[in-house]
């Protein structure tokens, strides 16, 4: 009832994640207005101004990083950018966030794509092992290579490069690495990364699912070359039966032609 009939000195602010479970008697008395979540370059931006007011020095790649890691909320950003102003003495740079919030180097995922090229499972099984000797956890190295091939598809044309947010020199990366790689290997390699991150949850040892994984993914090429090659060997065969053969001579019309005759002698001797 109140809120059919509001006083007219009272504005009712109603915040909910769940819209649609609101009664449409609700909804028809009042405005709408969607809150979608923040862009990582706008919270760097914003924290690039404290940063100013502040006195503190920082590398904007730091505070994207930041950004990224808010996942679109600014009040975790401001959280994470407090904690790491006093962990890092008013000195805010790449290396202190990445070591402060445990998140990976991009540069980790970027030599995974290099090895995988050289179809070389020695060295990624030894990058893994690097990675999981650092304290990061194999599954979550398995949930940043999904979004690093989503990323690299995500950089192959100009229409979607904008839904790619990231620094400017890992972007500039990205559009590097994306050159050397077919859209075959790129989309089987990402359906192959986000099939083992999915399958992660129900195995007992995901270093050895991950493991299986990375093996498949540096021998991917290897594979899409034999399914090609597989696929056009059925049309040369066909085509080597269809065209005529260079040892038949031109003059041979007909197998009947070809044929010896063979005379009967007759009863009489003639």
């Amino acid at each position: 009832k109140t809120l059919e009939e509001p006083p007219s000195h009272a504005i009712f602010i109603l915040a909910t994640t769940e819209k649609h479970k609101i009664l449409p008697t609700i909804l028809s008395r009042v405005q709408k207005f969607d809150f979608r979540r923040i862009k990582v370059n706008h919270v760097a931006d914003h924290l690039a101004k404290i940063c100013e007011k502040e006195g503190i020095e920082f590398e904007y790649e730091a505070l994207q990083l930041i950004g990224l890691k808010a996942d679109g909320a600014l009040r975790d950003g401001l959280s994470i950018f407090d904690q790491i102003v006093s962990y890092s003495n008013k000195q805010i740079t790449y290396d202190i966030v990445v070591e402060n919030l445990q998140v990976l180097d991009y540069d980790y995922y970027f030599k995974t794509v290099d090895h995988i090229l050289a179809r070389d499972h020695e060295s990624l099984l030894l990058l893994l092992h690097e990675i999981i000797d650092r304290g990061f956890e194999a599954k979550s190295f398995m949930i940043g290579l999904t979004e690093h091939f989503r990323n690299l598809l995500v950089a192959r044309t100009p229409k979607t490069l904008g839904l790619l947010e990231t620094s400017d020199n890992v972007k500039k990366r990205y559009l590097e690495q994306v050159k050397s790689i077919s859209q075959n290997l790129l989309v089987n390699a990402f359906n192959l990364a986000s099939e083992a991150e999915r399958n992660m949850r129900s195995v007992d040892h995901p270093r050895l699912h991950i493991e299986l994984a990375l093996v498949k993914l540096a021998h991917l090429n290897g594979a899409i070359d034999l399914a090609i090659a597989a696929q056009k060997k059925p049309a040369e065969a066909v085509n080597e039966r269809l065209s005529p053969s260079p040892s038949v001579s031109a003059e041979v019309t007909s197998p009947v032609a070809a044929m010896p005759v063979i005379k009967k002698k007759s009863k009489l001797g003639n």
